[in-house]
């Protein structure tokens, strides 16, 4: 499994060069092309491996995973050495204060600096920090220093290591960018499989920022159908005794699908077939129970004609934040499950 691999890649939406590098170089072997688009897109395709049942057409298939993660990139440089910077895709800022960050192609080490709490007025405690205060502190002590290390429109990752934990046997671990590196390394492990499909195995770009890699992947290829793989939200921590709605996915019941959200409807053939096989497999899933969010099937489904599309997640813990976690039995689960669906779609959508 190339996961860790994966994580520690650097790739913000618009810049997936070096993350694009690693996953192009974990998957060589078992694509018969690929090509690099204007985009940024990584679209490898494997050929039908076996005849399609009773001499049919195989079906072209598209599997999506986005190679993006969230970040920030510098706006400019202060007069005392600090970087003044935008974020790139969707952020809380709640989570921002104190992370330590990787600045440039020559990954500068800094931090998001921020007023101590010493220095924030007692009524301003208890709100949401206010980040156009805040800066990136690379160390510099003026603008020139600065300029020798860092320029305007630098992309910005989070410095977030592979750790591995296993308090309860779930095989968790957490490392930045699991959304959406769960879904590369998912697509990675089912690319050594050999279908009756005509596969497009498609590592898309700039996800965060509007799903746009997917649209123009998906104008290249006209798929019949696609499944999209994502990392999706898991939200099962204790809770507040008066708190009684039900997570959105629980770690460690298996690859969430999601029947709707805010881009897309799930195409209901698709959603039971994947039902069926899991069943039929005894493969663990769940539903992610919220309408929320929105993944690269949004950008797909509507494509040309339209295209089938439904979304299989791996569900993560603290997604869109610096560091996430996830259970590394789910991500073989959702790998099983997308590989008895691959099988079964071999003759073509079911009506």
């Amino acid at each position: 499994m190339n996961l860790q691999a994966f994580t520690q890649a650097r790739g913000v939406s618009g810049n997936e060069g070096a993350a694009r590098e690693v996953i192009l170089k974990a998957v060589q072997d078992h694509i018969d092309e690929h090509i690099v688009d204007a985009l940024g897109n990584l679209i490898c395709h494997k050929r039908p491996r076996r005849p399609a049942p009773e001499g049919g057409r195989a079906p072209r298939i598209m599997l999506a995973a986005h190679m993006d993660e969230i970040g920030l990139i510098v706006t400019g440089i202060n007069s005392d050495g600090s970087l003044s910077f935008g974020k790139v895709g969707g952020i809380d800022d709640r989570v921002l204060v104190s992370k330590q960050v990787l600045v440039g192609e020559s990954a500068v080490p800094g931090v998001i600096g921020y007023p101590p709490i010493h220095l924030i007025p007692r009524s301003e405690r208890d709100r949401a920090p206010d980040m156009t205060k805040a800066v990136i502190d690379i160390g510099a002590t003026d603008k020139a220093g600065a300029e020798k290390l860092a320029s305007p429109g630098d992309y910005v990752t989070f410095r977030g290591e592979w750790a591995e934990l296993d308090p309860t046997g779930q095989r968790t671990v957490m490392a930045k960018a699991l959304d959406d590196r769960a879904g590369c390394a998912v697509l990675a492990e089912l690319l050594q499989g050999d279908y009756a499909v005509d596969l497009y195995a498609v590592f898309t770009a700039q996800e965060e920022v509007g799903t746009r890699g997917a649209r123009v992947a998906a104008a290249r290829i006209a798929p019949d159908l696609a499944i999209a793989l994502e990392g999706t939200i898991c939200d099962d921590l204790p809770r507040l005794p008066e708190d009684d709605t039900s997570p959105v996915t629980r770690l460690g019941d298996g690859p969430a699908i999601t029947f709707m959200d805010r881009s897309f409807i799930a195409d209901r053939r698709l959603l039971n077939l994947l039902l069926r096989v899991a069943e039929a497999k005894g493969i663990p899933h769940q539903f992610k129970s919220a309408v929320a969010g929105g993944t690269d099937s949004g950008a797909i489904h509507v494509t040309g004609g339209g295209v089938p599309s439904i979304t299989v997640a791996v569900p993560t813990r603290y997604i869109h934040a610096p560091i996430s976690m996830l259970s590394l039995k789910d991500l073989d689960h959702t790998v099983q499950l997308v590989q008895a669906a691959l099988y079964a779609l071999e003759g073509g959508l079911p009506s």
